[in-house]
Protein backbone atom coordinates (compact mmCIF):
# COMPACT_ATOMS: atom_id res chain seq x y z
CA UNK A 1 0.00 0.00 0.00
CA UNK A 2 1.27 3.48 -0.88
CA UNK A 3 1.37 6.43 1.51
CA UNK A 4 -0.53 9.62 0.74
CA UNK A 5 2.69 11.32 -0.41
CA UNK A 6 3.55 8.37 -2.65
CA UNK A 7 0.07 8.52 -4.21
CA UNK A 8 0.55 12.25 -4.89
CA UNK A 9 3.87 11.61 -6.63
CA UNK A 10 2.57 8.68 -8.70
CA UNK A 11 0.93 8.93 -12.11
CA UNK A 12 -1.80 6.78 -13.58
CA UNK A 13 -0.77 3.95 -15.87
CA UNK A 14 -2.78 1.90 -18.33
CA UNK A 15 -4.08 -1.03 -16.31
CA UNK A 16 -5.77 -4.23 -17.43
CA UNK A 17 -6.52 -7.41 -15.55
CA UNK A 18 -8.19 -8.03 -12.24
CA UNK A 19 -9.47 -5.22 -10.03
CA UNK A 20 -8.28 -4.79 -6.46
CA UNK A 21 -9.90 -7.07 -3.91
CA UNK A 22 -12.25 -5.63 -1.31
CA UNK A 23 -9.56 -6.17 1.34
CA UNK A 24 -6.99 -4.24 -0.74
CA UNK A 25 -9.52 -1.46 -1.30
CA UNK A 26 -10.27 -1.10 2.40
CA UNK A 27 -6.55 -1.14 3.22
CA UNK A 28 -5.98 1.70 0.75
CA UNK A 29 -8.94 3.64 2.14
CA UNK A 30 -6.96 3.88 5.38
CA UNK A 31 -4.72 6.38 3.58
CA UNK A 32 -7.75 8.36 2.34
CA UNK A 33 -10.15 8.31 5.31
CA UNK A 34 -12.77 10.66 3.78
CA UNK A 35 -13.37 8.28 0.87
CA UNK A 36 -15.87 5.40 0.97
CA UNK A 37 -16.24 2.29 -1.19
CA UNK A 38 -19.80 2.06 -2.51
CA UNK A 39 -21.44 0.63 -5.62
CA UNK A 40 -18.12 -0.43 -7.14
CA UNK A 41 -16.57 3.04 -6.79
CA UNK A 42 -14.57 5.01 -4.29
CA UNK A 43 -16.54 8.16 -3.49
CA UNK A 44 -16.22 11.42 -1.60
CA UNK A 45 -18.26 14.63 -1.34
CA UNK A 46 -16.42 17.95 -1.08
CA UNK A 47 -18.17 20.99 0.46
CA UNK A 48 -17.73 24.60 -0.70
CA UNK A 49 -18.94 28.12 0.16
CA UNK A 50 -20.84 28.67 -3.06
CA UNK A 51 -21.27 27.72 -6.70
CA UNK A 52 -18.22 29.68 -7.86
CA UNK A 53 -15.91 27.78 -5.48
CA UNK A 54 -17.53 24.49 -6.49
CA UNK A 55 -16.97 25.19 -10.18
CA UNK A 56 -13.40 26.33 -9.61
CA UNK A 57 -12.67 23.00 -7.91
CA UNK A 58 -14.43 21.07 -10.69
CA UNK A 59 -12.37 22.84 -13.36
CA UNK A 60 -9.10 22.28 -11.52
CA UNK A 61 -9.98 18.61 -10.94
CA UNK A 62 -10.87 18.25 -14.62
CA UNK A 63 -7.38 19.49 -15.51
CA UNK A 64 -5.79 16.92 -13.16
CA UNK A 65 -8.00 14.13 -14.54
CA UNK A 66 -7.07 15.05 -18.09
CA UNK A 67 -3.35 15.10 -17.24
CA UNK A 68 -3.63 11.67 -15.56
CA UNK A 69 -5.99 10.33 -18.28
CA UNK A 70 -8.24 8.98 -15.52
CA UNK A 71 -11.61 10.65 -15.24
CA UNK A 72 -14.08 10.67 -12.34
CA UNK A 73 -17.84 10.71 -12.32
CA UNK A 74 -18.90 14.07 -10.89
CA UNK A 75 -22.10 15.27 -9.28
CA UNK A 76 -21.91 19.07 -9.28
CA UNK A 77 -24.24 21.04 -7.01
CA UNK A 78 -24.42 24.61 -5.68
CA UNK A 79 -22.03 24.14 -2.75
CA UNK A 80 -20.75 20.59 -3.07
CA UNK A 81 -19.23 18.17 -5.56
CA UNK A 82 -19.54 14.39 -5.36
CA UNK A 83 -16.53 12.63 -6.90
CA UNK A 84 -16.40 8.92 -7.73
CA UNK A 85 -13.60 6.88 -9.30
CA UNK A 86 -13.39 3.39 -10.72
CA UNK A 87 -11.34 1.83 -13.51
CA UNK A 88 -13.37 0.60 -16.46
CA UNK A 89 -10.52 -1.45 -17.96
CA UNK A 90 -10.41 -3.69 -14.88
CA UNK A 91 -14.13 -3.58 -14.08
CA UNK A 92 -13.55 -2.25 -10.57
CA UNK A 93 -11.05 -0.37 -8.44
CA UNK A 94 -7.36 0.03 -9.30
CA UNK A 95 -4.37 1.97 -7.98
CA UNK A 96 -5.21 4.72 -10.49
CA UNK A 97 -8.38 5.48 -8.53
CA UNK A 98 -6.42 6.03 -5.33
CA UNK A 99 -3.79 8.13 -7.11
CA UNK A 100 -6.48 10.47 -8.44
CA UNK A 101 -8.38 10.50 -5.16
CA UNK A 102 -5.24 11.63 -3.36
CA UNK A 103 -4.67 14.35 -5.95
CA UNK A 104 -8.29 15.52 -5.50
CA UNK A 105 -7.80 15.65 -1.71
CA UNK A 106 -4.57 17.63 -2.12
CA UNK A 107 -6.33 20.08 -4.45
CA UNK A 108 -9.15 20.53 -1.93
CA UNK A 109 -6.70 21.03 0.92
CA UNK A 110 -4.89 23.81 -0.98
CA UNK A 111 -8.11 25.66 -1.79
CA UNK A 112 -6.51 27.64 -4.67
CA UNK A 113 -10.01 28.30 -5.99
CA UNK A 114 -11.27 30.26 -2.95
Amino acid sequence: MMSFDQLLQAHCQHIEGAPMTETEIHDHLGVLPDWKFRNGQIQRVYAFRDYFDTMAFVNALAWIAHREDHHPDLGVHFNRCAVAFNTHTVGGISHNDFICAAKADALYAQRPFV
